[in-house]
């Protein structure tokens, strides 16, 4: 990867995932900033606010299935119905704790999410998604 990204947001209620995803993904030193929201609410509400007079549009969303207030699919629901540049040209990867078969195969037939991984993130998986998905 030739250059860093703008933004990762990370979307989890979980505390101790986020602690541990934020420094796999400093360490890689990938990002410039590293947006932290403990639900879909607070993440649409992130993605819907003026920064410099400008939307964030990070460029790699992970987003957890499970979580209070709004749920990852409950927050893909409303992030299309965003304006595009809301969106932004994103890149969204379920990563999440859930086993259940029916969660990875409804992921995979929606068009908004890129990737199905389970929870941890390592630097191995961070490398190579952004490795295939972001090549300059």
């Amino acid at each position: 990867m030739k250059q860093k990204l703008n933004c990762i947001l990370l979307i989890d209620d979980d505390e101790d995932d986020n602690f541990i995803h934020q420094m796999v993904i400093r360490k890689a030193d990938v990002a410039h900033k590293i947006v932290i929201r403990e639900n879909g609410l607070d993440a649409l509400e992130y993605l819907q606010t003026l920064e410099n007079g400008k939307y964030p549009q990070p460029d790699l969303i992970f987003l957890d299935i499970n979580m209070p207030r709004m749920n990852g699919w409950e927050f893909l629901a409303e992030y299309q119905k965003l304006e595009s540049v809301q969106q932004g040209k994103v890149m969204v990867v379920m990563l999440t704790t859930s086993l259940n078969p029916n969660d990875e195969n409804r992921a995979k037939s929606n068009p908004y999410i890129n990737k199905f991984l389970t929870k941890p993130l390592t630097r191995d998986r961070l490398l190579e998604i952004i490795d295939q998905r972001f090549e300059h």
